[in-house]
């Protein structure tokens, strides 16, 4: 059985800290490491306190000290709260080591489909339990969900691919618990949008994230009447069946003269950046491609019109005062 004692943060030989240890009245934890070791304070514990650990050969030292670790990794790496991760967008490569730690150190991971999520956490070897939250059910979960949070634990969403709450389940539970002041914390990590963005060769200093277009007619002929007209660059989610019926609608506002990118199946085997006008995607694209798409198209030109100069102006008035204009009215 081990006995850890918090000391204070300050140089203390070996012999002082066993006798300050005999008499301390602080926080005491068990657990069974079989040697004595220095355990520093995880890095978000605000204190500079250091821990000082003796162990006995106890028989069930595995055991504890396998408790005491998850114990650790929940209580002590991590503040509970809820907590956004970005997972990868296709190849599983592309996460960070940060959201692998949390998802390993959460009490519970929401998940869109749990089996789609279940192939991620397999191949990284998490065993923390996974717990479905969409679109259909989200509305049900809030109340649970929030509850298990304000009772201290820590709760993790993923979507199914990229970074959650981005036209994915997630914005109205983020807002739920900054209503009740839960903290809220970002794992920052892929999202198709800005992939799609970084290589489409459009301009990146504006953009406008549009997503996927409302499913009624008028409020998609709205949107993309605001879109068609704006400098910025728009970006769009596409599912792969509604292609066409996108582009064709997209060019009667845009014009097919606009340029475009087509984002298909991004990190993954057979990743494509088609570029070209709005016009050439509408004949390149007949057929159903495979895969999820992200559009891009570049934002409406400005009109730069550039001021006469002196020698215009004055032939210019030299052409009004010769067909017999007024000095005062060719000035006007």
């Amino acid at each position: 059985m081990l006995l850890i004692c918090r000391l204070p943060s300050m140089p203390m030989p070996s012999t002082r800290a066993l006798s300050w240890l005999s008499s301390c009245h602080h926080k005491v934890m068990y657990t069974s490491i079989k040697s004595p070791k220095l355990v520093p304070d995880p890095p978000d514990h605000c204190g500079r306190d250091t821990f000082i650990s003796f162990s006995s050969n106890s028989q069930n030292s595995s055991e504890s000290s396998e408790d005491y670790a998850d114990k650790l990794s929940k209580q002590g790496l991590l503040k509970p709260g809820l907590y956004l991760v970005g997972t990868p967008i296709g190849n599983l490569e592309d996460i960070t080591l940060r959201a692998i730690r949390v998802l390993k150190s959460a009490d519970v991971i929401l998940s869109e489909d749990t089996r789609h999520s279940g192939k991620l956490l397999k191949h990284y070897e998490i065993k923390t339990p996974l717990l479905s939250y969409h679109k259909f059910n989200e509305s049900q979960r809030e109340r649970t969900i929030l509850k298990r949070l304000q009772q201290g634990e820590i709760v993790a969403l993923i979507s199914d691919a990229g970074t959650p709450g981005i036209n994915d389940p997630g914005t109205e539970l983020a807002k739920l618990c900054i209503h009740e002041n839960i903290p809220v914390i970002p794992i920052p990590g892929p999202s198709a949008l800005v992939a799609a963005l970084s290589a489409s060769g459009l301009l990146t200093n504006e953009f406008t994230f549009v997503g996927f277009l409302p499913k009624h007619a008028r409020s998609r002929r709205e949107r993309l009447i605001v879109s068609a007209n704006e400098a910025a660059t728009q970006i769009f989610y596409v599912p792969p069946h509604k292609l066409h019926q996108f582009l064709e609608e997209t060019s009667s506002f845009f014009t097919d003269s606009r340029q475009c990118v087509i984002a298909r199946e991004m990190t993954k085997l057979h990743e494509q950046f088609w570029r070209g006008t709005l016009g050439e995607a509408k004949e390149a694209f007949e057929q159903q491609p495979k895969g999820e798409i992200t559009l891009l198209i570049e934002g409406k030109g400005r009109c730069n019109v550039e001021p006469p100069s002196l020698s215009e102006l004055e032939n210019e008035l030299k052409d009004l005062i010769s067909e017999g204009h007024s000095l005062s009215v060719s000035s006007w």
